[in-house]
C-alpha cells in the first residue's frame, strides 16, 4: 500500500503546477550488481543469494503494510521568520511584518498537516516528495502539497477521521484569523469542520519562537479505513 500510492504521486514531476489565487485573511471563499568488489573466490549459491538480498533497495524489501482499520500520523514543522516576507498560515495571508523563509511559500501549518498524513500512510516526508532542491517548488503554493497528500490518502483506501493541529508563535495574535484558517484547512482536506481542530499557543517569550524569530506547528491525524 505504501509503494503504489507514492509512485502515483510522481505525476507531479512532469506536469506544470497551476494554483488558484490564495485567499487573504479578509476574503475567505464560502495527493547487474548493487556494488563492486575486488576479485574473490566464487561464493556458494546460498551466500550469493543472501548478499544480493541484503543490497536490494529498501522499498523492495519492505513488506506491504496490513490494511489496518485506522492509522495515526504526527507532523511537525518550523520556519525562521524574516522581515519583508509574506506570512502564510493554512493558506491565508496573515498581516505581519515578518514571514517564513522557505523554498516554497513557507506555510508551516500546511507543511505540518501534509507530513502527518504522509506519516500515517507510512510514506516519505514532504521534503523527500517535494525536495527544496527542485526549482519547480520555488515559491509554490502549499495547497499543491496538500492536494497530493489527500489524493494519496484516498488512493490508499483511507479518509480523515479527525485532525488536531497546534500553531506555536509569539506574534501576531492568531485568534482573529483562526476560524478562517480552520475553514480553509477543511476545504483543502475535503473534511467536515467538526473533525478539524486548530489551536494556537505562544512560547512565553522563550527561545526563537518566543522571540518572534520562528514559527512552528504540530499536527496529529487519525485516518480511518473506508
Amino acid at each position: 500500500m505504501a509503494t503504489a500510492p507514492y509512485a502515483s504521486s510522481l505525476f507531479l514531476a512532469s506536469s506544470p503546477i497551476s494554483t488558484a489565487p490564495r485567499a487573504s485573511a479578509g476574503s475567505f471563499p464560502p495527493s547487474a550488481q548493487p556494488f563492486s568488489m575486488r576479485l574473490r573466490p566464487r561464493p556458494s549459491p546460498a551466500v550469493a543469494a543472501a548478499v544480493q538480498a541484503e543490497h536490494q533497495p529498501a522499498v523492495a524489501a519492505t513488506p506491504k503494510p496490513p490494511a489496518l482499520p485506522f492509522r495515526v500520523g504526527h507532523g511537525f514543522d518550523l520556519h525562521r521568520l524574516e522581515p519583508n516576507l509574506p506570512l502564510i498560515i493554512g493558506g491565508i495571508d496573515i498581516p505581519h511584518d515578518r514571514g517564513c523563509e522557505a523554498h516554497s511559500d513557507g506555510d508551516v501549518l500546511l507543511h505540518c498537516v501534509v507530513d502527518a498524513i504522509l506519516g500515517a500512510l507510512g510514506l516519505p516526508d514532504i521534503g523527500q516528495i517535494f525536495p527544496d532542491s527542485d526549482p519547480r517548488w520555488k515559491g509554490a503554493d502549499s495547497s499543491v502539497f496538500m492536494r497530493e497528500a489527500v489524493k494519496l490518502m484516498h488512493e490508499a483506501g483511507y479518509e480523515l477521521g479527525n485532525l488536531d493541529a497546534t500553531l506555536i508563535l509569539q506574534k501576531p495574535k492568531i485568534s482573529p484569523f483562526k476560524e478562517t484558517i480552520r475553514l480553509n484547512l477543511c476545504n483543502l482536506l475535503g473534511a467536515d469542520p467538526s473533525v478539524v481542530n486548530l489551536k494556537a499557543k505562544t512560547h512565553e517569550k522563550v527561545d526563537s519562537l518566543g522571540e518572534n524569530r520562528s514559527i512552528a506547528a504540530h499536527t496529529v491525524v487519525l485516518l480511518m479505513r473506508k
